[in-house]
């Protein structure tokens, strides 16, 4: 299936010269998002992954999905204030400034092998974050899976060594 088709483009958003890749109108096409889920289990299943972690938000909607349809425990990586109990944060740099992403301690035990989703690599920055916040915690990275990628952004360069995973690139 082309999702490519599927995604729309929507110029100078969040602000001008940026062209935005919508992904819902693959959450509102059954077809594309059965697709998108059935590729994402055939990949990992019977794989050595112990947890499904997702980032946030539009990554809550894939690994969610495939938590469940794997039988696997999902955690979430959220921005700083969102999570109510006892959290482990890793601060990172942005280009104008910083931001925190955040876990619940007692997400997953030490060694735990963590399969990372998102919904789009750009630059990298978020999931190269997310990596180490998930080593941090004792984690394993499994794989760092994502529905787009922007190839032309270098982001999977800055993500090695670990293995990463797209289903569209652009």
């Amino acid at each position: 299936m082309d999702l490519k088709t599927i995604v729309r483009d929507v110029p100078d958003f969040p602000k001008p010269g940026i062209i935005f890749k919508d992904i819902t109108p693959l959450l509102q096409n059954p077809v594309a998002f059965r697709f998108i889920i059935d590729t994402l289990v055939k990949r990992y299943e019977g794989k050595d992954v112990d947890v499904i972690a997702g980032v946030e938000s539009r990554g809550f909607l894939f690994a969610s999905v495939l938590s469940y349809a794997l039988k696997k425990p999902l955690v979430v990586i959220r921005k700083k204030g969102k999570l109510p109990h006892i959290k482990v944060s890793y601060t990172y740099q942005l280009e104008y400034g910083e931001d925190t992403i955040e876990m619940h301690e007692d997400a997953f035990p030490k060694g735990s092998k963590v399969l990372i989703v998102d919904d789009l690599l750009a630059t990298g920055g978020t999931a190269e974050a997310s990596a180490k916040l998930v080593e941090k915690m004792g984690g394993e990275i499994a794989e760092i899976a994502f529905l787009i990628e922007l190839g032309f952004l270098k982001g999977r360069e800055r993500l090695k060594p670990h293995p990463v995973f797209s289903l569209v690139d652009y």
